[in-house]
């Protein structure tokens, strides 16, 4: 078959790649842009196109049997534009770095290693053991709020708890109590879910119902030391009542790495907002990175070949976003 990565960010997948389909592939790097003719021409011939978005404004492989986003979201591809023939995946894999990401943030938060250092290289003893004035905060018994419970929620989960953190769980289809959540509720009983939290970890899709939920009366219903964690896309939470929350001192903190701006292939540096997030010291801003590792990479090029070569032999693909016709 006839196997094309389209633009940079697929690109990422490549090295190696021919070795884990076999012989009797091809496979093809294109640009995000595609300007020659020989691009085009290689991208409407294409058996199989791994990229993380297409359009109608793309040229139109008419015989394409697969796409495959070499990631979760597919919000950037137009399902409609695409072939009827045409069968849509996505993979995962990304959730053991975030789920790690995201207890980096939390822990950073309760054991100072940086400011002991610092302080310590001053001669300070800061945080001696000792006195009562000089203790630092815990994980334990912490309550931590997952917006979100599919691979990534279910994997924060489990090492919350290994960090013996209470663990609520708000997610679009109920999820039942068990070993790893000690409350759940669906989406309709925000509003009872966000008192109780230290922690809120954002890691829902972007939909018409999910862009906008934490907004400004969620943040009102928080405590003033919560922190938000986003993981998820940026738009879930509200640009505007975000910044309002933390500027206004309404919630305690954030860490964001899905964000409202992204610069345009090869175009830094660019700010990730068009509000100051960056003149706070409230918030610890990372370049969407939490889910991208080495590992990450090379579970999704396991995903993507492994589908290849189920299609090549007619066998049902895994992480099917839409069949094909």
């Amino acid at each position: 078959m006839k196997i094309v990565f389209h633009g940079d960010n697929a690109a990422s997948f490549t090295d190696g790649f021919s070795a884990l389909v076999g012989p009797g592939h091809t496979v093809t790097l294109l640009p995000d842009v595609l300007e020659s003719a020989s691009d085009q021409a290689a991208y409407t011939a294409a058996d199989v196109i791994i990229g993380v978005g297409f359009s109608a404004a793309l040229p139109r492989p008419e015989g394409l049997k697969l796409f495959h986003v070499p990631g979760a979201g597919y919000d950037a591809v137009d399902l409609a534009a695409l072939p009827p023939a045409t069968t849509v995946c996505n993979c995962f894999g990304h959730e053991q770095a975030i789920a790690e990401y995201v207890m980096s943030a939390i822990l950073a938060r309760h054991v100072p290693l940086q400011q002991a250092d610092r302080d310590l290289r001053q001669g300070q003893w800061t945080y001696w053991a000792g006195a009562a004035n000089r203790t630092h905060d815990e994980m334990s018994g912490k309550t931590i709020g997952l917006l979100g419970y599919g691979h990534i929620g279910k994997a924060i989960a489990r090492r919350a708890k290994a960090f013996e953190m209470q663990v609520h769980v708000a997610n679009r289809s109920a999820v039942t109590p068990d070993a790893q959540v000690d409350r759940a509720v669906t989406l309709d009983q925000l509003a009872g879910f966000y008192p109780g939290i230290d922690y809120l970890v954002t890691s829902l899709p972007l939909t018409p119902d999910t862009k906008g939920l934490v907004n400004k009366a969620a943040f009102a219903r928080m405590k003033p030391q919560a922190v938000v964690i986003n993981v998820g896309r940026g738009p879930i939470i509200d640009e505007q009542a975000l910044f309002e929350a933390l500027t206004g001192h309404i919630i305690a903190g954030a860490v964001i790495d899905t964000w409202y701006h992204y610069p345009a292939a090869g175009n830094t540096p660019a700010q990730p907002s068009s509000l100051p997030f960056n003149t706070l010291d409230t918030v610890v801003m990372t370049p969407h990175m939490s889910g991208w590792t080495n590992g990450t990479i090379r579970r999704r090029q396991q995903t993507i070949a492994q589908n290849i070569l189920n299609l090549a032999k007619g066998e049902p693909c895994t992480n099917v976003v839409r069949a094909g016709c």
